[in-house]
This record gives structure tokens, C-alpha cells and sequence, in this order.
């Protein structure tokens, strides 16, 4: 097929003669934020108009070219990876409307939540909820699944009221709960196989200001209050568990109108904390034993030492919701029911402390792998969300529990220096066997390595008719790729646009680079 059109300086010409630009860069290296994957794509397109954007749709149909779209790629997975057309909407990020009495938003897909932030803060506004980061655009936050941490807020998608996106054909649609909404369900977590999102819609809440204090104490008495008032004390409410010390941080917040009180600051925080935690884990990766110490010392040192330490300040909700990656990680994040969460952690203990029946704190864990001589370095985060207080659409893929709150356990895993842990392999295989055993599913967004079979298990027809909507609109499958393939494509579906990946090489630099072709 001849490739249409022809590109010259930069600049497309449609069927129409119409001139429409077509910012690309040739050979573009793309990577992780965590530089866990990386791809070269053949072109990386930075479009500034819906104009541009429909014609990259239109251009790639015809010149038999896969589409991916890329915010800051901070999902550690290989889902934004391809060597065919990469999409980065970082210049197609303006706000285009705001309803001061509403708080009804209205912006281009392409806005980082940063940015989104200090815009909404400057009119009075505020996001009813965030993640642990603001780096990604809008449009990204919804297509993962992100979340926050509260039973009274779900998914960030609850406060999108409805979407634009731009079809395979060219064409944008307009979808919402009530116009469309089919489409709505599918694109509030389309995971990037529908379309490009342009536009989002989105109900803002006036701003406000958090009261926050964080409690380092024993895990029994996270546990013990697990039932009663320990997720809904306050409004928001997150859980670092550490396994080999057997404590717990705390973190609740509750609105404001104090004035603002930033956090003590101590001279272990910023740059000296930093190398040495980093430099520890490196030290780690060759003599892992040791990994137990650097938990207490440097959680210690952040924290406190003794039970009860505590720590508190008041801040805008933008700053107080937000918390340090730090380095390079691998991230594993299931969903389960939340009253669930004190037997997962309690039988995760079990095997990576591998207790005996002797030992007061053992519960049978019945994971099958060992976990002798394995040691892993990071806590885990403790996260809450309930997804059945919305009265918007509930996304087709929408991991979270149907019937109640939900619990998110995300085991995470530094790499110190771009150094993948040697625990890896055997901790995520034990932990998706344990999230499984749970009634878990996995966040769509991390490094999790659960296939099609037992995906279909958990999302049941709610998945047969996201692949309907997903086929209706782009039959030819030029938004999917690898990934997909692996997860959620009917097992016989053909499409002659889908990308497969062809070779992969491993460096320390670039992590895994995927190669692929149509």
C-alpha cells in the first residue's frame, strides 16, 4: 500500500489539500520513567491541534502504521512500548474551559496533573483526590486505573463526566455517561487499544487544605484496628507496612482551614538520605541479609525509631497527597476486598519471615515457593478506595470490588542504580499467587505477569464486552500491541495492524528494548 502522504518539512498534506502540521521526530528512544523498558520508535509525533491529532490517526490507518499514546511513562510496564508511531500529547495540554460555580473543567488530554493542579488552585479549585504522583497527564491517570486513598473517594475516572476520543478512523467522538456510554465505560480504563483521548471533561471541587499526621507503631496495632476505625478515621488514609520489622506508618489527613505548616525537616532528609538508602540497596543487591537492617535504619531514620513516633503538617491537598518515588522501582499493586487486608499481610509474614507454628505472630501462608535465603527491600504501600459510591459509569476493566470497599497492596521494589533485585522473580511469583488466592486482580499499570486465561477468569463478561466496543472501533487493531496481546485479546483475534514484538535485549541502561513490527 502506498503511503499517504507525502511528508515534507514537517508538514502533511490530507486529501483535501488541506495543510495540517506533523511535528515528528525520526528514531525517537523512548523509556520508563523507571527505566525498566524502553523502545526506539520509527516515528514520535507531538501534535498541537485536534487537527493534528486525526491526522496522525488517519496517516498511520493508511501507511499500516501502529499508534501508542505516552504521557511521562511512569507505568513500569512495557505498555507504551513500540517501534512504529509513538503519540506524546505534552503540547496539547491547555485548559479550555472552567465553570467557577460548577467546577466543571474542561482541557486538552495531553495536561499534566501538576500542571492541572496549580491552574485549578489558582481559580479556587482543587482535584477531589489524587495518587502518590502528579507527573502524569490526565489522560493517563484515567486509561490505567489510577487511584488514591479513601473509602469515600474511588478510581480519579469517578470525577470525569464525559471524554473526546479519536478513532482509528479518524474521527473524534464525543462519549459520556449518558451520549455514547458504551464507548464512556470502555475509554474511562481503555488502557490505549481504543483511540487517542483528546479531551477531557472533568468536575473539580472548591480548593482545601489537609491536616496530616503519620504514626509509626507496631503492625498488631494496624491490625487490631483494621476493623473499626483504621480507614475511616479520616477522609484520606494510607498504610507503609514493613514485614521484617513488623511496623506500620499510618498517614491520615482530614480537611483544614489552618493555616499552612510545612513538615519538620531533619538532616538526614533530602540529599543525605537519599545516597545513603540508595547506596545501601546497591550493597544489597550482592550481600541481600543485610536488607532487614537497612529497613529498621532507614525507615527509622525517616520515621522514628520508638513506637508512636508521629509526624504532622498542613498543606495544600496537591502537596499532602503526593509522596517521593525516589528511584528506579518495580511496582506489583493487586486490588483485593479490604477486609481481606490483615489476612494477606499476616500470611505475606508468615513467608517472608518464615515463621514457624511457634512463633506468636504465625499464620499458615500456604504459598507455594520457598522463601528461604530470599529478602526483599521495600515496604509495602497500603491503599483503599471504594468504586460503589460513584454515580458515574463504572469502567468495563475497572479491577476494584463490585460490592465494597477496596483494598490495594502494592509490593514495591527498588532498583538501586537501574539494578534489577535478585528477589524479584520468586517475591512477585509468591505474591500474585498469594493476590489470586485473595480474590485479587491486578493493577493495569505495573509490573504484574498474569495472563489472558486467568484475566478472563476475574472480568468474567465485562471483558467480552469491552472487546466488542474495542473491535467495533478499531477493527484493524492499529492501537494495540504485545502487551494487549498477553492480557486482554480474545485468544483467536486477528488484526493486521496489531504490533508484535520480534526481539528484546536487557541492559542496565535501557532495562528491557522491545522491538516490534506490524
Amino acid at each position: 500500500m502506498e503511503p499517504f502522504p507525502k511528508l515534507q518539512d514537517g508538514i502533511s498534506i490530507s486529501d483535501s489539500g488541506q495543510m495540517v502540521p506533523f511535528r515528528s521526530v525520526y528514531k525517537h528512544l523512548h523509556h520508563t520513567w523507571a527505566r525498566t523498558f524502553s523502545c526506539v520508535a520509527d516515528v514520535y509525533v507531538q501534535p498541537e491541534s485536534l487537527a493534528e491529532i486525526e491526522k496522525i490517526a488517519l496517516l498511520a490507518h493508511k501507511c499500516r502504521k501502529r499508534v501508542v499514546t505516552v504521557g511521562c511513562g511512569h507505568s513500569p510496564s512495557n505498555i507504551t512500548c513500540t517501534s512504529n508511531w509513538l503519540v506524546n500529547l505534552d503540547k496539547y495540554s491547555r485548559i479550555l474551559s472552567v465553570d467557577d460555580q460548577s467546577g466543571v473543567v474542561v482541557m486538552q488530554s495531553g495536561i499534566r496533573l501538576y500542571a492541572l493542579c496549580e491552574e485549578l488552585e489558582r481559580r479556587g479549585l482543587a482535584m477531589p483526590n489524587l495518587g502518590s504522583i502528579n507527573q502524569q497527564s490526565i489522560a493517563g491517570a484515567i486509561s490505567t486505573g489510577t487511584h488514591g486513598s479513601s473509602v469515600r473517594h474511588g478510581l480519579m475516572s469517578e470525577d470525569v463526566l464525559a471524554l473526546k476520543i479519536t478513532l482509528a478512523s479518524g474521527t473524534t467522538e464525543h462519549c459520556s455517561r449518558d451520549e455514547n456510554p458504551d464507548l464512556f465505560r470502555a475509554a474511562l480504563l481503555s488502557l490505549g487499544s481504543l483511540g487517542i483521548i483528546s479531551e477531557v471533561t472533568f468536575r473539580a471541587v472548591p480548593a482545601f487544605t489537609l491536616r496530616w499526621k503519620q504514626t509509626i507503631d507496631a503492625d498488631v496495632k494496624m491490625f487490631n484496628s483494621w476493623p473499626n476505625e483504621l480507614w475511616t478515621q479520616s477522609e484520606f488514609v494510607r498504610v507503609w507496612w514493613f514485614p521484617y520489622t513488623r511496623r506500620a506508618v499510618v498517614w491520615q489527613a482530614e480537611k483544614t482551614d489552618e493555616g499552612l505548616r510545612d513538615p519538620p525537616v531533619s538532616y538526614y532528609d533530602g540529599s543525605l538520605g537519599y545516597y545513603i538508602y540508595h547506596n545501601l540497596l546497591y550493597v544489597a543487591q550482592f550481600v541481600p541479609r543485610i536488607l532487614p537492617w537497612v529497613e529498621w535504619f532507614v525507615f527509622g531514620m525517616q520515621y522514628g525509631f520508638a513506637n508512636g513516633s508521629t509526624t504532622s503538617a498542613v498543606q495544600p491537598s496537591r502537596k499532602a497527597l503526593l509522596m517521593n518515588c525516589l528511584y528506579s522501582q518495580f511496582v506489583n499493586e493487586w486490588a483485593i476486598p479490604l477486609h481481606k487486608g490483615p489476612e494477606a499481610l499476616r500470611r505475606l509474614s508468615s513467608w517472608l519471615n518464615q515463621l514457624t507454628p511457634s512463633d506468636p505472630d504465625y499464620v499458615p501462608h500456604n504459598i507455594p515457593f520457598s522463601a528461604k535465603g530470599l529478602y526483599v527491600h521495600a515496604p509495602v504501600e497500603v491503599r483503599v478506595s471504594d468504586t460503589t459510591l460513584t454515580t458515574n459509569s463504572r469502567p468495563f476493566l475497572d479491577p476494584t470490588v463490585k460490592d465494597g470497599p477496596t483494598l490495594y497492596l502494592n509490593a514495591t521494589l527498588y532498583r538501586p542504580y537501574l539494578r534489577d533485585p535478585p528477589c524479584r522473580e520468586r517475591y512477585y511469583q509468591a505474591f500474585e499467587w498469594l493476590m489470586k488466592d485473595m480474590g485479587g486482580k491486578p493493577h493495569w499499570a505495573k509490573n504484574f505477569e498474569t495472563y489472558r486465561p486467568e484475566i478472563e477468569l476475574m472480568y468474567g463478561e465485562d471483558l467480552d464486552k469491552f472487546r466488542n466496543i474495542r473491535d467495533a472501533v478499531d477493527p484493524r487493531g492499529m492501537f494495540l500491541g504485545p502487551w494487549h496481546r498477553d492480557r486482554i485479546l480474545a485468544e483467536n483475534a486477528q488484526y493486521d495492524l496489531e504490533e508484535v514484538e520480534v526481539r528484546r535485549t536487557k541492559s542496565v541502561k535501557s532495562g528491557i528494548t522491545i522491538f516490534g513490527q506490524v
